[in-house]
């Protein structure tokens, strides 16, 4: 295909990724707003408050991770988008507007529901109407805006926050602006692009494959026709319809089970998976304990945070002009093979207790090569690995194990530093880094240039 319409296709794609910018806002938000909603709350000095709160949301994540593959089915992409951008709007608003600590913790897992839903959601719509050649770019984009939620989270908080004056107390910060409304305003910021994105939901076209899967030829044609024209469409129509055809039976977990789509779930899963507990996810959650560790003041602590924020998007936007180019297994592997590196120096540097300006730039060294491979390249790869009548039950159920591993990872992360130090901590991701790399050289092709039907023959054949 040489051309095709690029006006309509990327505006319903980033209006979908719009999913993505409010996933990694509501994701980081948090860690700003943490100092302040802890005193506030009185929970300063309970572990098990403090670890609730902050993982409450990922709760929620892998129930709308879960429930994605069932609504989208039933209701179809586009409704399901409206729903999740709901969802975000009222969490949001809701979150910052209670003063009680369970009513909270609700708020927060409904937030986390929404971006479960989003997380698996979006890069699926988007590879659905995205054509072949431009497919993982398109998809990255999804990647892209999380991280400019991500920065913009971080930002906000920066600049949300008042400067704390040194030597201030607890009770001082408690007291505080900060203490009393930052942390507020921090969550209701989320708000604006929320609407936006409930608003421009209601203008883009339901996927193709999923009007052709529920047999609506009709508009799923004048769709693809609207992407590529009248050739380009009947060609993916009967691509579609006939992988559809060669498996009447009804998608779903059953299906996804069986022998035939056995093997490329485990390699989905294992993406998933691995994308949280290559352990870089933990700077964005932990920045604050990483960052003392290395040497810095708290005051410092939030401002470092941007320019981790700064080059996680700097170096999506590198992804995004490779991943079509240099395929999305080389990404994968250098991504695998480059963290493996760097968290074995940054363990080096832990247990020798350098500090400084170096380890900042190891941490974003680290930040910079997960973001141009594994960040996005993992998105792409369980949007496009499975077959029409499976594709949103198994997006669902990888990105329902990629929260799982995103929980432990986050619930593990203190205990492993308070057991085996940072140094220790940083030498075990590196392991697991080792494993990624050997799993990816002998279990994961390469995708790029394919149609997800010619996918499907390779896969499952």
């Amino acid at each position: 295909m040489d051309s095709y319409n690029k006006k309509f296709v990327y505006f319903i794609c980033l209006v979908s990724a719009l999913g993505g910018l409010l996933f990694g806002y509501d994701w980081v938000v948090i860690g700003g707003a943490k100092p302040f909603y802890e005193l506030y709350f009185g929970i300063a000095d309970s572990p098990s408050a403090q670890g609730l709160a902050m993982t409450i949301a990922l709760v929620g994540c892998m129930i709308g991770a879960m429930l994605c593959g069932t609504l989208a089915d039933r209701i179809g992409r586009r409704r399901l988008l409206v729903v999740s951008a709901l969802i975000f709007l009222l969490s949001s608003v809701a979150t910052g507007a209670f003063s009680d600590f369970h009513s909270f913790l609700v708020a927060r897992f409904f937030g986390g529901i929404g971006i479960g839903v989003a997380s698996g959601l979006s890069p699926m719509y988007i590879a659905e109407v995205a054509p072949t050649k431009v497919r993982g770019k398109l998809v990255s984009l999804n990647q892209m805006t999380i991280v400019l939620g991500i920065l913009g989270a971080q930002i906000t908080n920066w600049l949300i926050a008042e400067p704390i004056p040194g030597g201030s107390t607890a009770a001082d910060i408690a007291a505080s602006w900060n203490g009393q409304m930052a942390w507020r305003w921090m969550f209701w910021a989320a708000a604006v692009p929320s609407a936006l994105f409930l608003v421009l939901a209601f203008f883009i076209s339901e996927s193709p494959r999923w009007l052709a899967l529920k047999g609506n030829d009709a508009e799923a044609l004048a769709i693809l026709t609207h992407i590529g024209g009248s050739e380009y469409a009947g060609r993916e129509l009967a691509a579609v319809k006939s992988a559809n055809a060669a498996d009447a039976q009804q998608g779903g977990l059953g299906m996804l089970f069986c022998r035939p789509f056995r093997r490329v779930l485990l390699l989905g899963v294992v993406i998933a998976v691995f994308q949280q507990w290559c352990g870089t996810n933990v700077i964005f959650n932990y920045a604050q304990e990483i960052f003392q560790s290395a040497g810095y003041e708290i005051g410092d602590v939030l401002f470092n945070i941007v320019v981790t924020g700064i080059a996680n998007v700097v170096f999506t936007i590198v992804a995004i002009f490779t991943v079509d180019r240099l395929g999305r297994r080389a990404l994968m592997l250098l991504g695998a093979g480059g963290l493996c590196a760097i968290y074995l120096i940054l363990g080096v540097c832990y247990y020798f207790h350098v500090t400084g300006f170096f380890m900042i730039v190891l941490v974003v060294l680290a930040i910079a090569c997960y973001a141009m491979t594994l960040g996005p390249c993992t998105w792409v790869l369980i949007s496009e690995l499975f077959p029409n009548k499976v594709r949103a039950v198994a997006v669902a159920t990888c990105t329902f194990s990629l929260w799982v591993g995103s929980s432990t990872l986050t619930y593990t992360f203190p205990l492993l530093n308070t057991a085996l130090g940072s140094y220790g901590t940083f030498w075990i991701y590196s392991a697991v880094c080792l494993f990624g790399l050997l799993f990816f050289v002998f279990r994961l092709p390469e995708t790029k240039g394919k149609s997800l039907e010619e996918l499907e023959k390779e896969m499952v054949g």
